[in-house]
């Protein structure tokens, strides 16, 4: 496989026959037009017939695209985007992190969830982010080194869901990054400006991953040809042996070193964390919304539960009288949005370890109750709700999410959809880097503080137990229970906000996929409103200051990679924010 490189420019691919040999091109081109009325550089939609995939690169993409013309399931198509992602988008996920994994089987009509989520080491409590006088640690000082680092889940899932949904070789899907990492990859704008802007203070300090990163001191530059052999070779290895190569062996005794030895806050990750680490399958949790039936991830992630709160909260709002992103539509948003995170922020975490009560969460007669506390002025910092009657007390959380994640949306020629949210956690996560990927700092979702008040912490870190997540895949299908709409995107806790704002786009508004991800955004996390920087929402900074809100306008840099399943075509929307494109079969 020959890769053709351009040193500078938005980065296209397209892939031609040559001999019955797949060769791709990357060519350099125009893929964006400005907008005035949102200031954004808004991509085209790209529209499909048979199968689309939508990611943060377009190396990423490519490699999907490639594995669903070989006729490779949506499945398939995942890993290889995935593996793509952990070398050419290390700021935002890899192998050395974890995910969640939705999955829509056509032919059975069966939606169901794969859990990556990471895991904290066997030798972790409730003290790992205590100081000598059992106070948290500054949030910082806790996320670099590795101290920070759980079990990464993300291949375990694949392998998981592999087996029983994968059509191609397991080998096969590593191809595409293998040639990648041997041949290099050209550096991309955002890569660059994440390194110049000096994110993390970790990869200045930790090496590998300050020799990789910042060769003779300086930054990889935009149009560099970067080349990863360490993680070509541990990807052959991983393509042969499978995943036994990753959890155990060579790599599993490097990454503990790493860990335990890390020059900063060395961690309590050991090989038998490595060895005995178990992805979950899990039922999704689902709603009715306006007679679509939206679907997510349960807990441990947190996500899927406030998208699917704020939908049904709005449900009897009518928000389809309004025109899209009409500021009295916005102003129910976050309000919604306030008492979605309240109740986020107290009862979710790791069904495994505490009580979670999802289904009161989402029960009708109690958001029905709570939608009550809707009204035309800001509900400044609204109380969480009770949907237990008491039977469940917990402390508020104060835990870290921040917006370097990732979101892959895919469906097949089969009519098979995979929406994936992966992520490290941090931009680079820990810093800690071993054989050419950056280990996660996801022990940080964790709540640094254990105990308030008397009370425990849900989210508190305990042995084997997975961090609460923001991460959101989401599906949406229509009444007649057909696939309609693959969604989602990285952000931190606003992950919860940009997801279910592009739905309400898509279901009320009846805009396009590339439309609803062109919206500005809004956030409300239970604290201030938040509006989108160098959009039009800035012209109602007064509006919503007259209704009580505490507003900031700042970047919101959401991700979102959106697939629309309408009328027998498919129809994708890549985010303007970021990198990413969508590709189909007759994309070029």
């Amino acid at each position: 496989m020959k890769y053709v490189y351009p040193l500078i420019g938005v980065l296209l691919l397209s892939s031609c026959a040559s001999d019955g040999n797949s060769v791709t091109k990357i060519e350099q081109r125009e893929t964006r037009e400005p907008e005035a009325a949102t200031g954004l550089q808004l991509k085209h939609q790209v529209i499909g017939e048979k199968y689309m995939v939508a990611a943060a690169n377009p190396y990423a993409s490519k490699a999907g695209q490639q594995m669903l013309a070989k006729g490779g399931s949506a499945i398939d198509a995942a890993i290889a985007t995935q593996l793509v992602l952990t070398l050419v988008e290390p700021q935002s996920s890899g192998i050395g992190g974890g995910g969640f994994v939705l999955y829509y089987d056509k032919k059975n009509n069966e939606l169901v969830t794969f859990d990556g989520r990471e895991t904290a080491p066997s030798a972790a409590d409730h003290t790992l982010f205590l100081d000598q006088k059992g106070q948290p640690v500054p949030w910082i000082k806790a996320v670099v080194g590795g101290r920070s680092v759980g079990v990464p889940g993300i291949l375990h899932a694949f392998k998981q869901a592999h087996d029983k949904y994968g059509t191609l070789p397991w080998e096969q899907l590593f191809k595409p990054a293998i040639a990648l990492a041997e041949e290099g990859f050209v550096v991309s704008p955002r890569l660059t400006m994440l390194l110049e802007k000096r994110y993390n203070p970790g990869l200045e300090q930790l090496s590998p991953a300050k020799d990789y990163f910042y060769p003779n001191g300086e930054p990889l530059k935009t149009g560099t040809v970067k080349k990863n052999p360490e993680l070509a070779a541990l990807y052959k290895q991983v393509s042969k042996q499978g995943i036994v190569a990753f959890y155990q062996g060579d790599n599993a005794k490097k990454l503990v070193d790493a860990v335990q030895n890390s020059a900063v806050a060395p961690g309590k990750l050991a090989e038998s964390d490595l060895a005995q680490y178990q992805s979950k399958m899990r039922d999704p949790i689902c709603i009715d919304y306006h007679k679509h039936k939206v679907c997510s991830m349960a807990p441990p992630s947190s996500g899927g539960v406030a998208v699917l709160q704020i939908l049904k909260l709005l449900e009897g709002k009518r928000l389809s009288q309004y025109q899209p992103n009409d500021p009295n539509s916005l102003h129910l948003f976050t309000q919604a949005s306030r008492l979605a995170f309240a109740d986020r922020n107290h009862y979710v975490a790791d069904p495994d370890f505490v009580a979670v009560p999802t289904q009161a969460l989402l029960q009708s007669d109690y958001l029905l109750q709570r939608a009550k506390l809707i009204t035309e002025l800001d509900n400044h910092n609204v109380a969480v709700g009770d949907p237990t009657q008491g039977k469940l007390v917990y402390a508020k959380d104060d835990g870290y999410e921040l917006p370097s994640t990732t979101h892959v949306s895919i469906v097949d020629q089969n009519g098979n959809a995979v929406s994936m949210t992966s992520s490290i956690e941090m931009a680079f996560g820990s810093t800690v880097m071993v054989n050419g990927y950056l280990l996660n700092n996801q022990l940080t979702d964790f709540s640094l503080s254990p105990k308030k008040d008397g009370h425990w912490v849900a989210n508190r870190v305990e042995a084997n137990k997975r961090p609460r997540s923001s991460m959101s895949p989401v599906m949406v299908f229509n009444p007649d229970g057909s696939l309609r709409l693959v969604v989602g995107s990285p952000g931190g806790s606003r992950i919860i906000n940009y997801v279910a704002q592009t739905i309400i786009g898509v279901i009320d508004w009846q805009l396009t996929p590339q439309e609803a991800v062109n919206l500005p955004n809004i956030t409300n996390r239970n604290k201030y409103t938040t509006l989108e920087k160098g959009t039009d929402l800035e012209q109602y900074v007064t509006f919503f200051e007259e209704k009580g809100h505490k507003v900031q306008v700042r970047d919101l840099n959401s991700g979102l990679h959106v697939i629309e399943v309408k009328n027998g075509k498919l129809y994708g929307g890549a985010d303007p924010r970021r990198e990413g494109i969508a590709l189909s079969e007759i994309t070029q």
